[in-house]
């Protein structure tokens, strides 16, 4: 299982505006991927950072729904918002 961790810090409201304006609908499309386990995207006590958890079921459907992702709506509106993101393999036992 891949599992991502970390945070979108986006610099102005505008950018928040963004996040909050395509947000459903990119939670919604990556909800359908094929091996997402779970996927949130919550806004924190600042208005302007979000906390970020996906859970994909193997590396080839996390890099899959980051090839969306890049290509999407949302990829390219929130571009330059800065990610700082950790991504972990867990191992099932």
């Amino acid at each position: 299982m891949i599992v991502l961790t970390g945070i979108l810090r986006c610099a102005t409201q505008a950018e928040a505006d963004i996040v909050r304006r395509l947000l459903p609908e990119h939670t919604r499309l990556t909800h359908a991927e094929t091996g997402c386990l779970a996927f949130e995207v919550t806004v924190t006590d600042d208005p302007l950072i979000w906390r970020v958890e996906e859970q994909f079921s193997d590396r080839e459907t996390f890099d899959a729904h980051q090839q969306r992702t890049r290509a999407s709506a949302w990829g390219e509106a929130t571009r330059a918002i800065v990610r700082e993101y950790e991504i972990t393999e867990v191992n099932a036992k």
